[in-house]
């Protein structure tokens, strides 16, 4: 019998799975998805490769869960960093500011590695609503200040702010980055 390192067998359960997870994102990362097999992920997190078939029938599903999670921990930040704000600008620089934090906190990486990614059509159409869902606060307060062409505005913004998330993700200053960013947003919605 394995030993288990925590107070339940639930936790220690929570625990392999997390740790799989997270040897996943890793690999997937630096390697890409093709190299997100049972056998890598066991080995980069320490377990076998046996062990990694309780939590996952297969490497598409481990990529499927980090699509789930990943997003999930995105949306709770943005969720909280976005409670009680009205106004469209205020959303907009709420949005901007959580989004680069999350950037500078590495949680944008495994999606964007699993955006360049081959994965299976299912999968890869998970990625893109999620996506959708995830920028749609953005969305609605870019509509609201900029009702005349919502939808291109919101593109554009968007590439600005994927450009702003891979400065922070190469050093640069979350902060400085977003007032820079948040200039040039608020700028060109007047």
């Amino acid at each position: 019998m394995p030993k288990i390192n925590a107070a339940t067998v639930a936790e220690h359960r929570a625990q392999q799975r997390a740790a799989l997870i997270q040897a996943a994102v890793d690999v997937l990362v630096e390697q890409g998805a093709a190299a997100v097999t049972p056998a890598a992920v066991g080995a980069r997190a320490g377990l076998a490769r046996s062990s990694f078939y309780q939590y996952f029938p297969s490497g598409a599903a481990i990529l499927a869960a980090i699509v789930e999670d990943t997003f999930t921990a995105a949306n709770t930040a943005l969720d909280q960093a976005l409670r009680g704000i009205e106004g469209p600008a205020e959303r907009i620089d709420a949005f901007v500011r959580a989004e680069l934090r999350l950037a500078a906190q590495g949680l944008h990486r495994p999606a964007a590695a699993l955006m360049r990614a081959e994965l299976p059509q299912e999968c890869r159409d998970r990625v893109h609503e999620l996506h959708h869902l995830h920028y749609a606060p953005l969305q609605a307060a870019i509509a609201e200040r900029n009702p005349t062409a919502p939808l291109l505005t919101a593109q554009l913004v968007g590439g600005l702010l994927q450009a702003a998330m891979t400065a922070v993700e190469h050093g640069a200053d979350p902060n400085e980055v977003a007032d820079r960013a948040l200039h040039l947003i608020h700028h060109g919605l007047r």
